[in-house]
């Protein structure tokens, strides 16, 4: 799976925080009112938003808190601070990236069971100032730390890891 590297980070930062990896979305947002009573979806550490499919018919309803989102495998950009309704089939489903992110994407999409920073791709979704990130190893050591800016419209980073830019053009 190549969200692993992110997903194991995020089981990292459970450890040393306390913060679970599946977050209610009033914990991420709480000054957002339209996040206090969703139960029907979440934020998988504090930059993915997951919102399962529930009904045979593919249809979902769900809300984005206010901010760019970028649909984690279609790459679409939409505002949030709105409700979606979308239809998706049995291999989708709505993951949306939040702005100022960073995901730390692996080489493989066929194991779970690898060394997430050998090929690690660190991922840029709309990142307008500032996001970090941290891949760690096996043992949950740090193994690479990334810091990204923008600066006059182009990403500086500090890393030697490949670097994507997903943004609005």
């Amino acid at each position: 799976c190549r969200l692993m590297p992110y997903i194991y980070q995020k089981a990292v930062e459970t450890h040393e925080t306390g913060a679970p990896v599946m977050r209610p979305m009033f914990m991420e947002f709480p000054d957002d009112p339209g996040c206090d009573t969703l139960d029907r979806q979440y934020m998988l550490g504090d930059g993915i938003l997951v919102a399962p499919v529930f009904r045979e018919d593919g249809a979902v309803d769900y809300y984005l808190p206010a901010g760019k989102w970028t649909h984690l495998l279609d790459g679409r950009i939409v505002e949030g601070g709105r409700w979606m309704h979308e239809r998706y089939d049995f291999m989708s489903l709505p993951l949306w990236v939040r702005e100022n992110t960073v995901i730390a994407m692996g080489a493989h999409d066929d194991t779970a069971e690898y060394d997430f920073e050998d090929g690690v791709e660190l991922r840029c979704y709309n990142v307008t100032d500032f996001a970090s990130v941290r891949v760690p190893g096996r043992n949950g050591e740090t193994r690479i730390r990334a810091t990204v800016r923008r600066v006059d419209g182009k990403l500086v980073t500090e890393t030697d890891c490949k670097i994507i830019d997903i943004m609005e053009e």
